[in-house]
């Protein structure tokens, strides 16, 4: 099936000039190219138009979970007959395993799956082995071992209609499929039976599959509603798909155990020629329960520390990942590509210090260290064709895309090796940049504040930790104005629900950090205020503050306050680049008689987990969880554990309600 685009509106201003180049330049073989896109100027509409024309499966990298969600929902809304993924990191909480040999600490793997989340990574990679007109957006987590997909696709179940199967071996494919049998608790990633009927609940769906036997002939194959019963079609056969990414074929499990005795022979004899038997005894009990437990289920907690041995990798080699998982020729476009490609680069050093520690210490066997994320030379060998948009592209984006140029003799104006794109179809110019002292910003923005509420306005502010950011908006709230905050310690769908609720009016100021940059899409937003703009650093670079300033690009009265004592380079660099804009904006308006107005954008939230009903019911649960969370706390802090034992299992078991 081939990709289409469906929307109201039709490309305007430098869009049309920007899809011609893109798509002229990816069908002349250039492997690297920049799309310079102001905010708001419809980058991803552009981008849609180009993969309707190039059609070819779609990897899109964001570089953090909201960011990902809103492109995922534009995508979904652009190409609503095609196949839009969301692939992120499926922990609401994540303690990864480590030792920290100073204080002789070991810090078991802690974490709490979100269920939604895992779904949709499970849809990605479906999606990905059954049809071409796939377009997965990701965070950064996508770079990381994920099994191997040929596993994944040979264990795959073919059901087909009126072919015989026996019950017993659909036992056995389901349960090497990670499916878990539970005739009470039926939820994804499970399946019952019922008599002659086996209903199966895929991890990647929201229906479930009724395969209805006579004898050990299949008989009919229903697909229906898991709560009401209701039946949503009849097909002649179905693929089921595994409930794990790192789900394995149990022979090949069972027959990589010798290799991971000799492993751990070699390292306990290395153990012992060092003088470390606490390390050598470690070792040994820890990994001889793992094979125990793969022996008798073919699985065990942490399995994929021995993947490369199971998947017959060499040392050091790669992992695979969810790029192994499309086909050789799809199009990969980098958003943000100004920080999402530094933590692409960063991601593979931090995993493995830790790992090493694991390793020396007797936690893992060597084998450990292939289960990591790709290093950025890996990374780069995997791209066929790539597309970076960001408004402040860096210089490494910049060179690869003139080294492709050249490479592919196309010819381009000197010092613009990237395509630009900076007017808004909207007309809107960049906003008006206002420096303010800091002294009393407090009380000046407070003012500001509610002369654009007056206006049914919306308003962002940006503060340098996180303990301003709920300061700051512990001190609004207290004033009677409708206020939150946000920052990467509140829930990934929740940030979401927040911003979404800011364009709704639930909340009229969002107060947050650097999450507030790159790619939010908040048309309703008219002020942008950035508290301490003279801190010269990351979050005050001349790349943020043009990020930052962007927030304010959707409005018509959009304008931007920088509260500082001096002007810094980065501030000097921000305000003259917008001055440039602007120009070139009102110029361009001038002559096609232009007037600008506001974005008007439809709010959805497409991915988020729970209903507004379902949030309006669970308030009440959800205040006493937060009281009793606190008050368990406040125990543990006065060192009356017992207390705090107490309330953490009653804490626990609401919670378990909640989610049935």
């Amino acid at each position: 099936m081939n990709f289409k685009l469906v929307s109201k509106f039709s490309p305007s201003g430098d869009q049309p000039q920007a899809i011609n180049e893109l798509s002229l330049r990816l069908n002349s073989g250039v492997k690297h190219q920049v799309l310079l896109g102001a905010t708001g100027t419809g980058k991803t509409y552009t981008i849609s138009n180009v993969i309707e024309k190039f059609n070819k499966p779609v990897l899109c990298i964001a570089h953090n979970k909201t960011l990902a969600a809103q492109l995922a929902e534009e995508f979904m809304q652009f190409f609503p007959k095609n196949r839009v993924g969301y692939f992120i990191s499926y922990y609401d909480y994540y303690r990864p395993e480590a030792y920290i040999p100073r204080t002789d600490t070991y810090i078991e793997k802690e974490s709490q799956v979100n269920e939604e989340i895992e779904k949709y990574r499970n849809i990605a990679t479906s999606s990905l082995l059954s049809q071409r007109d796939c377009i997965i957006v990701a965070s950064v987590s996508c770079i990381y071992g994920l099994g191997d997909p040929e596993d994944y696709s040979n264990l795959a179940i073919d059901i087909e209609l009126d072919k015989e199967y026996k019950r017993k071996r659909l036992f056995n494919d389901l349960k090497i499929c990670q499916y878990l049998r539970n005739d009470i608790d039926f939820t994804r990633g499970t399946f019952r039976v019922i008599g002659e009927t086996i209903d199966i609940f895929p991890s990647y769906e929201e229906k479930i599959y009724k395969i209805v036997f006579f004898g050990d002939t299949i008989e009919k194959i229903l697909i229906s509603n898991p709560l009401t019963g209701e039946v949503l079609a009849t097909p002649k056969k179905v693929k089921i798909f595994p409930s794990k990414h790192f789900a394995m074929p149990q022979e090949k499990v069972l027959s990589a155990i010798p290799k991971i005795e000799e492993q751990l022979k070699e390292q306990v004899q290395k153990f012992k020629r060092e003088d470390k038997l606490i390390e050598a005894q470690r070792i040994e009990e820890r990994t001889n329960y793992d094979i125990e437990l793969m022996r008798e289920t073919g699985y065990c907690s942490g399995i994929e520390n021995y993947s490369s041995i199971i998947e017959g990798r060499e040392v050091g080699s790669s992992p695979s990942t969810l790029i192994d998982y499309f086909p050789d020729d799809f199009l990969l476009i980098i958003d943000e590509s100004h920080i999402t490609i530094p933590q692409i680069r960063a991601m593979y050093r931090g995993d493995r210090q830790r790992k090493e520690t694991l390793v020396r210490f007797g936690f893992r066997l060597p084998s450990a260290l292939d289960n990591r994320p790709l290093m950025f030379d890996e990374f780069n060998e995997r791209i066929n064709k790539c597309i970076y948009m960001s408004a402040t592209p860096n210089e490494y984006e910049l060179n690869l895309a003139e080294d492709s140029l050249k490479e592919a003799m196309i010819d381009y104006p000197k010092d613009k090796v990237y395509t630009e794109q900076i007017i808004r179809p909207t007309g809107i110019l960049d906003p008006v940049i206002e420096v303010r002292s800091s002294d009393n910003e407090v009380k000046d923005l407070l003012k500001e504040i509610q002369f654009t509420i007056q206006k049914n306005e919306r308003v962002l502010v940006t503060t340098l930790t996180k303990r301003m950011s709920e300061d700051l908006a512990s001190h609004i709230l207290g004033l009677g104005i409708k206020c939150t905050y946000i920052h990467s310690e509140v829930e990934t769908i929740k940030r979401n629900e927040i911003l979404n609720d800011l364009r709704l009016g639930e909340y009229d100021v969002v107060i947050g950090i650097n999450l507030l940059r790159e790619g939010l899409d908040l048309p309703e937003v008219s002020l942008v205020a950035i508290l301490d703009a003279d801190k010269e650093g990351f979050l005050r670079s001349k790349t943020s503050l043009i990020q930052t300033t962007g927030r304010a690009a959707r409005h018509i009265n959009g304008r931007v306050i920088m509260y500082a004592n001096r002007i810094t380079d980065s501030m000097k660099y921000c305000i003259e680049e917008t001055k440039r804009r602007r120009e070139i904006q009102e110029k361009w308006n001038h002559n096609n008689n232009i007037i600008p107005q506001s974005v008007r954008k439809e709010i959805s939230s497409q991915l988020s987990l729970q209903s507004k009903k379902e949030t309006a019911n669970e308030t009440d649960i959800n205040k006493n969880l937060e009281e009793l969370e606190e008050k368990m706390l406040s125990y543990a802090r006065s060192q009356q554990f017992e207390k705090a034992i107490e309330l953490r299992d009653t804490i626990a078991s609401i919670k378990k309600k909640k989610k049935k």
